[in-house]
């Protein structure tokens, strides 16, 4: 039997050599100095690093050679995870001019967006630890930092709050650090955590110390996705403006009373429970109680084109 199967297999590979008529889509080359010029339809070559590169006004040393291969690793990654980052720039159109406003308005340098990316892919997901929301904020962080969270409502998921709670860490991991690269690597870690590494390795600087596997991949993480969202169609992404998820038209609504049935309030505004919660993904009870002097801001949508607009 095992010899009739090894005829058979022969006379196949045979039959595939000879066969003029197999698609040369099908060809990978690997020879990439000119791909122009070959006779493939495709081809996969390793994305470019530049040979000098700033992270918020920081010099990155790139001419060490660990550093520079720890970013061709990510860069690798990123480069050729396409689903994944085809869909991080369709949601940065409409999540970024939200963020980077806050940010602007906070003084922070905008290349410290990116580690909204890097945390969350601009999704208000739960990670197994129990982060939430875009910045992946901790129950206990997100209290300190004055954020509302009970069984009615998590403003971790609000999108603009959370940026805010994320501006005000990484300002105090700045002034504790004076480094925004460890800035970036303590939103990670922590800050302690990266206090407590530089004590004891002696050293300072993010690229000279040695880390933990999460927080050593981070900040290299956090460049790749910079320099790929900054010349996307250099490292081959050519998104048109129409393939972009445009930023929600919505306008708000005060709530100045408790509302005892989420479900029944989103019918009576011309709206549903499922668009009410898509817009504020911070009301996550079935109830909203409004304490007496407090007015809650609910976002409905505007633009009928967006949403379907129930009863119209």
């Amino acid at each position: 039997m095992k010899k009739i199967y090894a005829i058979v297999l022969f006379v196949i590979l045979l039959s595939c050599k000879d066969n003029s008529s197999v698609s040369s889509a099908n060809i990978v080359s690997i020879n990439a100095s000119n791909p122009k010029n070959t006779a493939v339809e495709n081809y996969f070559s390793s994305p470019e690093i530049p040979g000098k590169m700033t992270f918020a006004g920081e010099q990155i040393p790139l001419d060490d050679r660990d550093v520079k291969e720890k970013l061709d690793y990510e860069m690798i990654v990123n480069n050729f995870w396409h689903s994944n980052t085809i869909l991080m720039m369709k949601r940065a159109n409409r999540w970024f001019p939200l963020i980077t406003s806050i940010f602007k308005e906070e003084k922070l340098p905008q290349d410290l967006v990116y580690i909204a990316l890097i945390e969350s892919g601009l999704r208000n997901v739960t990670s197994p630890a129990g982060a939430k929301g875009f910045w992946q904020i901790m129950e206990t962080t997100g209290k300190e930092y004055g954020l509302r969270i009970n069984h009615e409502v998590d403003e971790r998921n609000d999108v603009e709050k959370s940026t805010r709670v994320a501006a005000a860490y990484l300002k105090n991991a700045y002034q504790k650090l004076n480094s925004w690269t460890l800035a970036a690597a303590a939103y990670n870690r922590g800050m302690s955590g990266i206090e407590r590494d530089q004590k004891r390795q002696g050293l300072e600087n993010y690229f000279d110390l040695s880390l933990n596997n999460e927080t050593a991949r981070y900040v290299y993480r956090i460049l790749a996705i910079k320099l790929i969202f900054e010349n996307p169609e250099k490292y081959g992404f050519y998104l048109k403006k129409e393939d972009l998820y445009p930023p929600y038209i919505t306008k708000k609504v005060a709530v100045d009373s408790s509302i005892t049935n989420v479900y029944e309030w989103a019918r009576k505004q011309g709206s549903s429970i499922k668009i009410v919660r898509k817009l504020n993904p911070w009301m996550i009870g079935n109830t909203l109680e409004v304490k007496e002097g407090e007015v809650w801001d609910i976002k409905l949508p505007e633009n009928k084109k967006q949403f379907r607009i129930i009863g119209e």
